[in-house]
């Protein structure tokens, strides 16, 4: 479509758009503002209402207290002369032209009444007990399924010694009379509790009174009560106002004025409206097209310039105009924008392909270069870099002075000579070096490595870096500049957790590093799967030859993998963060299990492995106190062990954390002693019950040497801080006699028993005789 032609519709839907939008606003605000003064109009009704309801009370209320007042009355009241009490009422009634009468005991309980028999209850126990309360009562009632005004007030003699009513039939004579001061059509409508409704009174004729039936239930007019409705179909506006209800009966006076009457003034307004409407629109088609030409001409040329610029053209032949007219400044802008685009795009093609805080190539640039090193077929390296605890550096110093650190390191990468060809920084504190060269040498690396991890000078102080590299060449590790980073990302993997901070791409780690991220992804959802299940390994005594305990061992059956090591998804559930959805369903599962053997006669103690994530968590003892409740457990059926190593990643923590579950009553034993870095004097300072030796030093026991030395110096060690000492890993009885001689308190292995599901414990338990420990 035309510029022009575009310009023309957009001024037309400019002003048709206006001028419907502005006519509709009027309709629609004098629509508004009449149907608002019917809504005044149907208040002042209800107001009226109001007021004469209210005339008729008063004045029921005089001619009661006339009667309650009459000492005649009183006397037969007090007699209870039922036949006087009839003919006093029935009279009375009369003369105030009253359409209901009535007289209760203090009870409730008619003595006389013009519409119910004696000597029956209340009708109306609501208005009764209000009178009651407050000393008088005056209500909208139904009696016959008429409603009644009706006050109530008490004979008195001097005390109260009955209740006197007199009410007035709210008829047609009433709603008329409302209707003749306000010109609105009123009904009296009652709702049952049955969903049928009934008119009482109305000043309607049979045809207007029709739409009534908009309200189709108590509940309905009820929602509207107070307020006024007016529906399309019917063309009334409606104000109900609720005047009884109970159990039974809901009674509202519904009050009404038609629409028709309303907006009949404003018809002929909108038949102007669409005259005036249809002139501008004429108008207007004239002078937009006028315009659009006009317009047009110099923008279109000015069009095809600015589509030449954005193709990448450099144009020289922009039109010329007037500087000071609109199309001519645009003319200059183009002029100048597209030496502005030039200039941005050099600089953006920069930035896109270079770290912003360090200026060295990014990814982008990485993967460019690696691709044209491959099609150019040279063999050549890869040494992916990563600053070693970086996270603390920021910590400890600042994130300002954590990008000091960067911009140093990348500068001295700067200055690196060949064979290195170029450095990149890949993400936070990676970088990657390209090597002109298959491989690299032992000696240049360290002399490289050691080069860039100088302390860097911060603040008249020096902060110390440690790097880790992983290497990959091409095309030994790979043809596709992707595969190579992956696969050296792999390798630095290796090389944070390597006491060796280098390593080299071998063969089958994509393959471990796949089942790892597998394996972290699915751990999360292994609980809800019932993957999980707990396996229990019996540990004996040496005294007396009798089971003790069991430790429980956790076990993870994958879908597709088969049997999963605790010991490989155990440590990547502490790496990702999932050790303690693992811990807290650990604990439950086995809280849950030591009730069920308590409740099938087997009184059993289970020993529990914790994380380093556990130790110091200190929400932990609470959680562990609230299980043995709920299970209705002791104390001693639950014993904790943690690692040396855990322990040690924060001792302070970790002490604070046990000192609170020793104070529980739950034993706690150090797991896997003497593969850490704890001393004795550390583990002292803990509210330590047991040490656990670990396997490696008991496989061999009955050969080696040296483990026999290593174990008995740590038997004697721990009894001497007063400590019961367990062997795990016993799988002969030689190793198990020699324990024994030793003083080992506690034995555990596949001598004893594998760890075995939980149904076959009580079995196993049953069958065992007591061990003996002899050469």
């Amino acid at each position: 479509m035309r510029f022009r032609t575009r310009l023309m519709l957009v001024l037309l839907t400019v002003v048709v758009v206006s001028q419907l939008a502005t006519g509709l606003a009027f309709l629609r605000a004098t629509q508004q503002d009449a149907l608002a003064k019917g809504t005044q109009r149907l208040e002042v009704g209800a107001r009226v209402l109001d007021q004469l309801l209210e005339r008729r009370g008063d004045q029921l209320h005089d001619n009661v207290a006339i009667l309650a007042d009459d000492f005649g009355f009183k006397s037969a009241v007090a007699s209870q002369d039922r036949e006087t009490l009839q003919s006093v009422l029935v009279n009375h009634g009369t003369r105030a032209d009253a359409d209901i009468v009535l007289l209760s005991d203090l009870d409730g309980q008619l003595l006389a009444s013009s519409h119910h028999p004696s000597q029956t209850p209340m009708p109306f126990p609501e208005l009764f007990e209000t009178a009651r309360q407050q000393g008088s009562a005056f209500s909208v009632v139904i009696a016959d399924g008429q409603p009644y005004e009706l006050v109530m007030l008490p004979v008195q003699a001097p005390n109260v010694i009955g209740w006197v009513g007199m009410g007035f039939l709210i008829d047609d004579a009433v709603v008329e009379e409302i209707n003749a001061l306000t010109g609105l059509e009123i009904s009296v409508v009652n709702y049952t509790s049955d969903q049928t409704s009934t008119y009482l009174a109305s000043s309607h004729s049979q045809k207007a009174a029709e739409p009534l039936s908009q309200f189709n239930n108590a509940s309905e007019a009820g929602a509207y009560s107070g307020t006024s409705q007016m529906t399309p179909d019917d063309g009334y506006l409606t104000y109900a106002s609720e005047l009884y209800k109970d159990s039974r009966n809901q009674t509202f006076a519904l009050i009404q004025l038609s629409r028709n009457e309303l907006l009949a003034a404003y018809d002929d307004l909108q038949w102007q409206l669409v005259i005036i409407v249809a002139l501008i629109l004429l108008f207007t088609i004239a002078i937009a097209a006028w315009s659009a030409r006009s317009i047009s001409r110099p923008l279109v040329a000015l069009a095809d310039v600015a589509r030449r610029i954005g193709q990448g053209e450099r144009v020289t032949d922009v039109p010329a105009e007037s500087s000071q007219s609109e199309t001519g400044l645009l003319a200059g802008t183009l002029r100048s924008m597209q030496d502005d685009i030039a200039e941005r795009e050099a600089i953006l093609r920069h930035q896109s392909r270079h770290d912003l805080l360090t200026d060295l190539p990014n990814r982008i640039s990485a993967l460019e270069d690696i691709n044209a090193r491959i099609d150019d077929g040279h063999p050549f390296t890869l040494l992916r870099l990563a600053i070693k605890d970086f996270r603390n550096i920021n910590d400890t110093f600042g994130y300002e002075l954590g990008d000091h650190v960067l911009v140093t390191l990348a500068h001295r990468m700067k200055a690196l000579t060949s064979p290195i060809q170029s450095a990149y920084r890949l993400a936070s504190d990676e970088f990657l070096l390209l090597i002109n060269q298959p491989d690299t040498t032992p000696n240049w690396r360290i002399s490289e490595l050691a080069a860039l991890s100088t302390p860097i000078d911060l603040d008249n102080s020096s902060i110390g870096i440690s790097l880790a590299a992983g290497e990959v060449s091409y095309p030994a590790h790979g043809a596709k500049a992707q595969l190579l980073l992956r696969r050296a990302d792999i390798a630095l993997d290796m090389a944070r957790h390597h006491p060796d901070a280098h390593q080299r791409y071998a063969e089958g780690q994509d393959e471990r590093h796949l089942r790892q991220l597998t394996l972290i992804h699915d751990l999360r959802d292994a609980v809800s799967n019932n993957q999980l299940w707990m396996a229990y390994q019996p540990k004996v005594a040496t005294h007396d030859g009798e089971v003790c305990q069991f430790e429980a061992l956790m076990r993870w059956r994958h879908p597709s993998l088969g049997f999963v090591p605790p010991d490989e998804f155990i440590g990547l559930a502490e790496r990702s963060g999932n050790i303690r959805k693992l811990s807290q369903w650990m604990l439950e599962h086995i809280t849950s299990q030591l009730q069920q053997w308590q409740q099938q006669g087997s009184r059993i103690s289970v020993a529990v492995n914790l994380s380093a994530s556990d130790v110091t968590d200190p929400d932990l003892p609470g959680q562990l106190a609230e299980l043995l409740a709920r299970h209705d457990l002791a104390a001693d059926q639950l014993s904790l062990e943690v690692t040396e190593s855990a322990v040690m990643q924060d001792i302070n923590a970790a002490a604070r954390t046990l000192d609170e579950l020793s104070r529980l009553g739950v034993s706690i034993a150090i797991d896997d002693y003497g593969t850490g870095y704890s001393s004795l004097a550390q583990i002292k300072r803990l509210p330590v019950n047991e040490l656990k030796i670990d396997k490696s030093f008991v496989l061999k026991l009955d050969s080696q040497e040296d483990d026999l030395t290593i174990v008995r110096s740590t038997i004697e060690m721990g009894h001497s801080l007063g400590l019961s000492i367990v062997a795990e890993g016993v799988e002969n009885a030689a190793s198990a006699a020699l324990l024994n001689d030793l003083g080992c308190d506690y034995l555990q292995g596949y001598w004893i028993a594998k760890p075995m599901p939980s149904d076959q414990v009580i079995p196993w338990l049953k069958s065992t005789e007591i061990f003996t420990f002899t050469h």
